[in-house]
């Protein structure tokens, strides 16, 4: 059983899997900060000073025994504009590697060798031409 568990870790498709995983958490981090931090302000201050974080519905209001019961539609509306966001950075990343690869493949593709038959055509056809000339 550990040697199969071996083999199943030391797969390349499950190392890629935690390398992303690992990628994936930083990056959202980046953007959380970027929403958080930039985004955001920048959009609570062309919305008249909104902070979205703090929006909620109050549904029983606090008292001195208990605290409020409110409905936090702000953090719901931050979350998703934090989704959309870290999908769009995904979605461009993405591209861009896709732009990147196109490229290199493009590059290594070099054009065919011409075959025996191919290059005796071509000097034949060089004879011939200076023959005339």
């Amino acid at each position: 059983m550990l040697k199969e568990f071996k083999k199943f870790v030391m797969r390349g498709n499950v190392i890629d899997l935690a390398v992303g995983v690992i990628i994936g958490g930083a990056f959202g981090k980046i953007v959380t900060s970027l929403v958080n931090d930039i985004i955001m302000p920048l959009l609570g201050l062309i919305l008249g000073k909104v902070n979205f974080t703090n929006l909620k519905f109050i549904i029983v209001p606090a008292t001195e025994a208990s605290e409020e019961a409110a409905i936090k539609y702000g953090a719901f509306l931050q979350s998703v504009v934090d989704f959309l966001i870290i999908a769009l950075s995904i979605f461009l990343m993405i591209k861009l590697l896709s732009v990147f690869k196109r490229k290199k493949e493009q590059e290594t593709t070099a054009p065919p060798e011409p075959s025996k038959e191919e290059l005796l055509l071509a000097e034949i056809r060089d004879l011939l031409k200076n023959k005339l000339d």
